[in-house]
């Protein structure tokens, strides 16, 4: 699949370089225009196909939520502001995505893994919900590497990296704290059971007080994870 075009709203020039320069590490989104006033934008979306836009709420004139309401019909919205109280606002208007600023480059690759996952699922004919997300972008080294989900056993901490644990492949290894990718992992798939492991719930075989198995692997449960693990097994259990 090509590209995702995006584009960029923000009354504030410095947030648009943010982001301007943070997608220019993602490969599957193309930035093809910024603007500083949403009413701008309209002609240029009449004239060109675009998938996705940046856009920031709070701007003078027109708003964001007012900009994207005005549209027959909007491309996927990722929602990027300083307040915190549109966010039920925003998902009530099916945006893909809610970054609160400052946002990290980690939190910006989850909200385009999600854009990337829900056009091609659109053209693939299947049905898309808000927590689809069967593929993930990952990046190793200087590339930006697909990741299946259903691939992903567990990811473990490893010093200022984490090595991610997949099914009959060799682990990849991506300069990531064990929050981000916490954070990239969608919280009905995965779980934390130790500061330095995340695992697929669906690959657990075996919980005792200590540890979780995944086969023949071990792996420890970490005491302020004890919580998560017994709710998991009452859900299991029911």
């Amino acid at each position: 699949m090509k590209a995702l075009q995006a584009i960029a709203i923000d009354d504030e020039p410095f947030a648009l370089e943010v982001v301007k320069n943070l997608l220019k590490e993602i490969p599957f989104i193309q930035l093809v225009a910024c603007f500083t006033k949403a009413v701008e934008a309209i002609g240029f979306l009449q004239e060109n196909e675009i998938q996705l836009i940046f856009l920031d709420i709070k701007m003078p004139g027109l708003s964001g939520i007012e900009f994207i309401r005005s549209l027959p019909k909007p491309p996927m919205v990722v929602f990027t502001t300083a307040y915190s109280e549109h966010a039920v606002q925003s998902f009530e208007l099916d945006a893909i995505d809610y970054l609160l600023k400052p946002f990290s480059f980690s939190r910006l690759l989850k909200s385009c893994n999600k854009a990337y996952e829900f056009q091609q699922m659109k053209g693939n004919g299947k049905q898309v919900g808000s927590e689809a997300l069967p593929v993930i972008f990952i990046k190793s080294g200087f590339e930006q590497i697909k990741i299946d989900l259903a691939d992903l056993r567990y990811a473990e901490s490893v010093g200022n990296y984490i090595k991610l644990h997949l099914n009959e492949k060799p682990p990849l290894i991506s300069r990531l704290t064990t929050a981000e990718a916490e954070a990239l992992l969608p919280a009905n798939v995965f779980i934390r059971v130790h500061r330095s492991f995340i695992v697929a719930k669906e690959k657990i075989t075996k919980i005792d007080k200590r540890s979780v198995w995944l086969k023949e692997t071990e792996i420890p449960i970490g005491p302020s994870y004890l919580i998560q693990i017994e709710k998991l097994l009452n859900q299991s259990s029911k």
